[in-house]
């Protein structure tokens, strides 16, 4: 047998392998489907598979180790970054810790193939409000020796098994019906946090706590007689300079946070402990540590829920950023089991929670990743730094990783929104304004949740204004041109006494105030007519609006007709017993009812 005999025989028997092996995958995917229908969201019967990643494949082996790798280069800086801003000094590894353990099990059982996790500016500042509200419950703040890190792993834990609840729950979807004014004003607001908070770790000042905490801490420290320490204000400027005068030729092979931590740390150890640094950080990498609640129930539950909310909110946009950039459709459900399982278990590791990282997400993608292979890389990678470079990252000072967070602060904010939300809609930029001060300077969930219902009113208000303007009140002195001649005709032989009543679109419970304020013109007519041959939808609070102003009509002894087509509108108005009150039924035409009035006009 020659060699192009063999290549073809061994082509073919891996045809076989690979039919065999589909359909045993299939027929298990079938099995665990009837097995696990009750707890997945409704996906086609490929993606039905609960145990194996979403989306994996071994086409692209290279592409994903190489994201992989270049989405961990840029995601170490950005850990001991975050995990510094999050939980002060000494908290640099536990955002390691949750880099790692967050990164490879969202990517294993995530809905989001290209996704890279870890923790990310909106979780660090969740992070860091959770230390501010344990400490003003009393608990100490020390990360070794004190009660402050259990009790903020059992909040990552409870928020990561709320994440698992929603997304079994199928909350999935709503998340993208948030408005693009409340998203940018929020993470405008979280950029802001983030620079307010790097103040005092760039001037070589320690703070803790959330903005108001921090600045007050920074007043304090000045009124004291307190200063700035010149070579931590020196180095934090160095790494300004750094990763933002980076030519992006450059940053395209080493990413500018990257470059700052190999080009700084050395320079700082001229100083020597004259700049505050991250520390020693623990051997043997990752260790299992269970969290503890004590008497703090109530306020871990509510740090749990936020953590769960904004990582939530957090993960599923960068998800839509991954679907835009592969062309692909992510599975939000799964997705937010996926990352509650990441949070779960990396507070029982001590590691920070973590989302969707919208950065590492971009750069994995345009380094060639496409499966969850990449983020599982990205993930074992850290691992390797974490278990052999330990004594090297402890050396990195905190002002340079607050200048690091400068630069990622000023990104996140929404500069492109912020300065012409104005020019678009006055209402817009009010709400986009307000749920930016509001996260800055109150709360970050109930800054969205107000948001939220802000905007859904002014969008009822256009809503019920759009349908207000569909409803038209004629009678003989005012038809309208659109109205058939003969019907038309008919209307005038009425001579003022019939009022046709037109509603179109579909109504909700805003249209019922434009019916209540109609409803004072019934008295003035002998027969009316109510129109709903237009309408495509009718909301409860509507129909019920309709039926007042029916029984105001029968009260007056007026002569009422209604038409309403077949379908969901007229088994509405079934429902309310309408069509006993009426003359003719629901059925009749606006004709027929225009020639039943003129001869009741002619009658009395």
């Amino acid at each position: 047998m020659n060699a192009r005999h063999f290549r073809e025989a061994w082509r073919k028997s891996l045809n076989r392998c690979h039919l065999i092996q589909r359909v045993w995958h299939d027929g298990l995917v079938r099995r665990m489907h009837l097995q696990f229908a009750w707890l997945l969201p409704a996906q086609p019967m490929a993606n039905l598979t609960f145990l194996a990643p979403h989306g994996l494949h071994r086409r692209n082996l290279r592409g994903d180790l190489l994201g992989g790798v270049t989405a961990a280069v840029v995601a170490l800086p950005l850990a001991l970054a975050f995990g510094n801003a999050a939980l002060g000094e000494g908290g640099a590894v536990y955002g390691l810790y949750g880099a790692v353990v967050v990164g490879f099990f969202a990517a294993l059982f995530g809905g989001t193939p290209s996704q890279v996790s870890g923790p990310t500016g909106p979780m660090s500042v969740a992070v860091a409000g959770v230390v501010a509200t344990l400490a003003e419950l009393g608990v100490n703040e020390n990360l070794g020796t004190g009660e402050l890190l259990p009790l903020v792993m059992a909040a990552v834990v409870l928020g990561g098994l709320f994440q698992i609840l929603f997304g079994l729950l199928r909350l999935g979807r709503y998340v993208t019906l948030v408005p693009y004014s409340v998203v940018s004003g929020f993470m405008s607001g979280v950029g802001v946090i983030i620079l307010l908070l790097q103040v005092g770790p760039f001037l070589g000042i320690s703070t803790r706590g959330g903005v108001v905490a921090s600045l007050t801490q920074l007043h304090q420290h000045f009124t004291t007689g307190g200063g700035i320490n010149p070579a931590a204000l020196g180095i934090g400027i160095m790494t300004a300079a750094v990763v933002f005068l980076t030519p992006k030729r450059i940053g395209r092979i080493l990413p500018s946070p990257l470059l700052a931590l190999l080009i700084i740390t050395p320079i700082s150890l001229i100083w020597g402990e004259l700049v505050p640094r991250i520390g020693v950080i623990p051997e043997g990498g990752l260790h299992l540590a269970l969290p503890s609640v004590g008497d703090h129930w109530g306020a871990l539950v509510q740090a749990g829920l936020i953590l769960a909310v904004l990582g939530s909110i957090d993960s599923l946009l960068t998800s839509l950023v991954a679907d835009s950039l592969t062309q692909t459709q992510h599975w939000s459900d799964r997705e937010l089991i996926g990352q509650g399982i990441g949070n779960s278990l990396a507070g029982l590791f001590s590691g920070l929670p973590g989302a969707g990282a919208t950065m590492r997400t971009v750069i994995n993608v345009k380094s060639g990743g496409k499966t969850p292979l990449s983020g599982m890389v990205h993930s074992l990678t850290l691992l390797l730094v974490l278990v052999g470079a330990g004594p090297l990252a402890a050396q990195i000072p905190n002002a340079l990783l607050a200048g690091i967070l400068m630069k990622v602060g000023i990104d996140i904010i929404d500069w492109n929104f912020l300065f012409r939300a104005h020019r678009i809609s006055t209402k817009t930029a009010g709400v986009m304004y307000g749920v930016l001060l509001m996260t800055v300077f109150w709360d970050l969930i109930w800054a969205v949740l107000v948001g939220v219902f802000v905007a859904n009113l002014m969008t009822i208000e256009s809503i019920t204004a759009y349908q207000l303007e569909g409803m038209e009140t004629q009678d003989s002195m005012m038809a309208s041109p659109d109205l058939p001649a003969d019907e038309k005709a008919l209307l005038d032989a009425c001579d003022g006494h019939v009022m046709v009543f037109r509603l179109s679109g579909p109504l909700s419970f805003g249209a019922a105030k434009g019916i209540s304020d109609r409803m004072s013109l019934v008295r003035n007519y002998k027969v009316l007519i109510l129109d709903l041959s237009a309408v495509a939808r009718l909301g409860v609070t509507a129909a019920l609006a309709l039926e007042s102003m029916l029984n105001a009509a029968v009260g007056h002894k007026r002569h009422v007709f209604l038409i309403a087509p077949e379908g969901r509108v007229r088994e509405r108005l079934e429902r309310l017993n309408l069509q006993d009150r009426v003359t003719g039924g629901l059925s009749i035409s606006r004709k027929v009812a225009l020639q039943r009035a003129v001869e009741l006009c002619r009658l009395s």
